[in-house]
């Protein structure tokens, strides 16, 4: 079952408690109050995860959190994952 829309293991962040984040399935904004594009996107298509949109894996998904030294891989690996799930009957 996906957790976020950008593939971020939302039940297993360090730092959820810490900044009362529910995840952006469950928020209409992110908590740092601004707008993620990655959750604005899929909401928009209707999509719950990336890993669905025939588009994945876009630039937005794989440019997210580059700059501040996180690598796009594992939230594009867990979206791979929630997609094979959601096929799964």
């Amino acid at each position: 079952m996906f957790e976020s829309r950008c593939g971020v293991c939302c039940n297993s962040c360090e730092r959820k408690e810490q900044v009362h984040c529910k995840g952006c399935t469950e928020m209409k904004q992110p908590f740092w109050g601004g707008e993620c594009g990655v959750k604005s996107c899929c909401e928009k298509k209707g999509f719950d995860h990336c890993g669905v949109c025939p588009d994945f894996p876009c630039e937005m998904l794989s440019a997210m959190g580059v700059e501040e030294g996180f690598d796009p891989e594992p939230k594009i690996t867990q979206c791979r994952i929630w997609a094979g799930e959601s096929t799964v009957k």
